[in-house]
């Protein structure tokens, strides 16, 4: 491990050398690649989704886990959406001269290599890769076992195209030990690596941030709540609502928990529940919840889940301060949601969520890199420092200051 992180530590100097034009052409080279290899990916994805059926995997894991041509061609749009982002190195991100008459610049530079550590989505593998590559980072992988076969055959592509430039492989790379241990040792090379990423569930979450002496930048679970407030529209609380917990159950953007003013859940919930139950979404909910529709009972170990899957919790709250308490006990610094007519309300709301993402009438779903402008994420943050919410090119960059003096001593 020490070795192999000893080369990808060296390479980083490399990196450093290339212009943004160089680095621009080798990603466009890079989405091609996976474009005209697909059928490679899709047989190496095909051993994977088999064997999480044999494995028993959850239906929201296997849907993270699934590619299909689509798929691929979206993994190459994002690498290619990441190359026409503006030059994220090199940047003067501030000025001035002093009174000693020393001039200073804040100039944005890359973190050096990156340990990324993620579960099950084998398009994060090349994501990461586009989005350290761009920054001039290094980027050192650890994927879920449960996607080894399509990380790989993702990561050769790459390597491949790295090597066809006269780059080294170890721009890109997968850890040698991908075993637990292997993680333990990673994240504890402070020598070589700058910046631990881990995306995952809780248990992986919180391993890491115990354990790590490297920085860490958290991804945490995905608590996210929709709040549906006495002057909400109707129409509009029910086709957002229904988006973010049904469009995809199993990422971490999914609502969670839907919250409802008490003083529309007896004419709301019956029309909510007609089109949960359209879309085979099993609910749960308080007692208020049980004496309006037919829901089994949500206990608070339920609102502290992240499903993952097509399940939904349902709370009747005391208008938007009931809203505002529950999710301070139960939410995870995510994404939340207001649906309110009610200007104050929504400012109200906004302000005392102290969450990454904060949404006025729309979904949760929303919470992407993608849908963010930024071309990909590396996650979504729920770290109060460094980086919050999606985490694009500049969430990979950290700056130094140049001064230029003409003599001058103190």
């Amino acid at each position: 491990m020490e070795q192999f992180l000893e080369e990808a530590k060296n390479s980083s100097r490399i990196l450093n050398t290339l212009t943004g034009k160089e680095k621009n052409k080798i990603l466009f080279e890079m989405a091609e690649a996976l474009r005209v290899d697909t059928s490679a990916l899709l047989s190496a994805n095909a051993v994977d989704m088999a064997e999480g059926k044999k494995n028993e995997l959850t239906s929201a894991l296997m849907d993270r886990l699934f590619l299909d041509e689509k798929r691929v061609d979206a993994m190459a749009t994002a690498i290619e959406e990441i190359a026409a982002l503006k030059e994220p190195v090199g940047r003067v991100l501030d000025g001035w001269i002093t009174e000693d008459d020393l001039k200073i610049e804040k100039v944005s530079i890359p973190i050096g290599v990156i340990g990324i550590i993620y579960e099950s989505r084998p398009n994060v593998t090349s994501d990461t890769a586009a989005l350290c590559f761009k920054s001039s980072n290094v980027c050192v992988l650890k994927g879920g076992k449960e996607a080894e076969n399509s990380n790989k055959a993702i990561a050769k592509v790459l390597q491949d195209v790295l090597e066809k430039n006269d780059l080294p492989r170890s721009l890109v790379s997968l850890i040698p030990d991908s075993s637990r241990e292997g993680v333990a040792k990673l994240i504890k090379m402070d020598k070589f690596v700058d910046l631990i990423i881990p995306r995952g569930g809780a248990g992986l979450i919180k391993y890491v941030s115990e354990n790590a002496t490297v920085s860490v930048v958290k991804h945490d679970k995905g608590q996210c709540h929709t709040y549906i407030d006495k002057d909400a529209k109707v129409d509009n609380a029910i086709a957002i609502a229904i988006n973010a917990k049904v469009q995809r159950p199993g990422v971490c953007n999914a609502m969670e928990t839907l919250l409802v003013d008490k003083a529309i859940a007896s004419d709301i919930l019956p029309k909510l529940k007609v089109e949960f139950d359209k879309a085979s979404t099993e609910l749960k909910g308080c007692l208020e919840t049980q004496s309006i529709v037919d829901v089994s009972l949500a206990t608070d170990e339920d609102y502290d889940t992240e499903y993952l899957e097509n399940i939904l919790n349902i709370k009747v709250v005391d208008g938007v301060n009931g809203a505002i308490e529950h999710i301070i006990r139960f939410g995870s610094g995510h994404s939340e949601a207001i649906i309110t007519e009610d200007i104050t309300t929504a400012e109200e709301f906004l302000n005392a969520i102290d969450s990454a993402c904060v949404y006025v009438n729309a979904s949760t779903r929303f919470t992407d890199g993608g849908a963010f402008g930024f071309g990909a994420e590396v996650g979504i943050s729920t770290n109060k420092l460094h980086a919050r919410g999606p985490m694009g090119i500049e969430g990979l960059t950290t700056y130094k200051f140049k001064i230029y003096g003409s003599g001058q001593v103190r």
